[in-house]
């Protein structure tokens, strides 16, 4: 049950390299020149022409070469991964609504208008927010157009403030949305116990602070309990405070972020309703807010008069448009039939169960030589855990990288490593609500067995993974590849030539 898994192997040529045609007319390519800029017209408009069948062939070896949900638990950390129901696929492919025209007048699309305001009402009443705007593309997307709210909340009351708090837990977006809002960012320690340093964050805050941006629980998988305080200190000096909605699988239906006193939040649909996530496809980050905030919400926001549904363009210090149309409205209409289908009483049984399989993962985990709680074993842990294993690379001189790359070679995903930054050699684990007791304890022993390796047998792990598809790659050479020109580019292949 828990023997190496040999993952499937093709050289499959990228579409471009099968037979490509020549169908086009010269004469259309000409005519299509005199409308088009110079800069935006291609030297050929040669395609691949290829049958049905050759496309499906085409893209499901790709997908046998390939890892996701459907092949077994994908433990991710940090960004919840669970299985996307097929029945929200077969819902947002009616006609219904794909057939439907972003420039249609407003009572051409009641219908429509109805379900994403009934969406933005829900998401309303289990965050504790008054208003949402569906608009943001992502999570990031969501959060820049939260903190371009609370810096133009605070321009329109005048005061200059430029200074946004975060904990050194936070999450790699957090500084950069506040970075890319023209802001400063200001970091805070996190305690002994996982947590915000209070007393450093009463040193942080100052006359310029324009909030706070938090998870909470946090990344570390804990529950920030002196959130009360937290909130208290920013709102004392003036402050908004941030909520970011990536871990909010946790606490959905037993605790609002609008009730812990924030101000602001946004959504990953993704992560707690069950959309699709990934692989460059559309996503959705929808933005709430409190009452007072409501003028500041991109435009436009969908109302209700009793009657009949509007777009509401005319909101006084509206921070503008930050996506066009509705937003990506099929994604959301995904996560409303999630809601639907699950109930509240169903959304707050999602949460349970995915604590339920943390704790029980995590507790199996600590029980394993070299792996070390962080922090403390004694502090719940929420929907993800995130434990040390710096003893073992200490040990043995295998790495957290090592160990999660090993793990491909027995058929499960590997989950997060090196995050949060503040633990050295992290390993960080969220199983979320949708696996089984099965799944779990699979995981497990083959996550013990890889430790195992590492101490008996060194060499499988850090030569791994060794049965997939592609071999171990340079990940600071992936994480530049999009940066450099063709010319510098190399495509390693099956055979490990280049």
């Amino acid at each position: 049950m828990y023997g190496e898994r040999r993952q499937a192997r093709w050289i499959e040529k990228t579409i471009f390299e099968y037979r490509i045609g020549e169908s086009i007319p010269d004469t259309w390519i000409e005519e299509v020149r005199r409308y088009l800029p110079n800069k935006l017209v291609r030297d050929s408009l040669r395609l691949p022409e290829l049958s049905e069948f050759e496309v499906m062939r085409h893209f499901t070896r790709l997908s046998q070469m390939n890892y996701g949900v459907d092949n077994g638990i994908y433990p991710l950390g940090s960004c919840t991964m669970k299985y996307n129901p097929r029945i929200n696929e077969a819902i947002s492919n009616l006609d219904g609504f794909t057939d439907i025209h972003p420039l249609q007048d407003d009572e051409e699309v009641q219908g429509l208008l109805k379900l994403l305001y009934d969406l933005s009402r829900y998401l309303s009443e289990l965050t504790g927010m008054d208003y949402y705007s569906l608009q943001p593309a992502a999570g990031a997307q969501g959060e820049l157009t939260g903190v371009l709210i609370m810096k133009k909340y605070h321009e329109v009351k005048g005061e200059p403030r430029d200074e946004v708090i975060v904990p050194d837990s936070a999450h790699g977006t957090n500084p950069a949305s506040i970075k890319m809002a023209g802001m400063k960012v200001v970091e805070v320690p996190s305690n002994d116990r996982g947590m915000v340093d209070i007393n450093a964050l009463k040193d942080a805050i100052s006359e310029r602070t324009a909030g706070m941006m938090l998870t909470n629980p946090n990344t570390l998988g804990v529950f920030e309990e002196e959130i009360g305080e937290i909130s208290d200190i920013i709102h004392g000096i003036g402050g908004l405070l941030y909520y970011d909605g990536a871990n909010l699988n946790a606490i959905l239906g037993w605790i609002r972020p609008g009730d812990m006193g924030f101000d602001i939040m946004h959504v990953n649909l993704h992560k707690t309703f069950s959309t699709p996530h990934g692989g460059g496809g559309p996503g959705s980050g929808p933005v709430g807010v409190k009452e007072h905030l409501k003028e500041f919400l991109p435009v436009p926001i969908i109302e209700f008069d009793g009657e009949k549904y509007t777009l509401n363009w005319d909101l006084k210090h509206t921070i503008g448009k930050v996506h066009s149309f509705y937003g990506n409205v099929l994604v959301a209409l995904k996560a409303l039939a999630y809601i639907l289908r699950n109930g509240f009483y169903g959304l707050k049984k999602v949460s349970a169960i995915s604590l339920i399989h943390s704790n029980y993962l995590f507790r199996k985990f600590i029980s394993v030589e070299g792996v070390e709680a962080y922090p403390d074993e004694d502090i719940p842990r929420m929907h993800e855990f995130v434990v040390s294993l710096k003893r073992i690379r200490d040990d043995t001189g295998v790495s957290a990288r090592d160990i999660a790359k090993r793990l491909l070679d027995y058929g499960v995903y590997a989950p997060t490593t090196y995050f949060p930054l503040i633990v050295p050699e992290a390993f960080m684990v969220e199983p979320t609500e949708t696996v089984s007791k099965v799944d779990l304890d699979s995981y497990f022993e083959i996550f013990k067995r890889v430790v195992d390796e590492a101490y008996k047998t060194p060499d499988k792990v850090l030569n791994a993974p060794s049965n997939t598809s592609v071999g171990r790659i340079d990940d600071a050479y992936a994480s530049r590849f999009k940066t450099m020109k063709p010319s510098e580019r190399w495509v390693s292949r099956i055979d490990g030539s280049s």
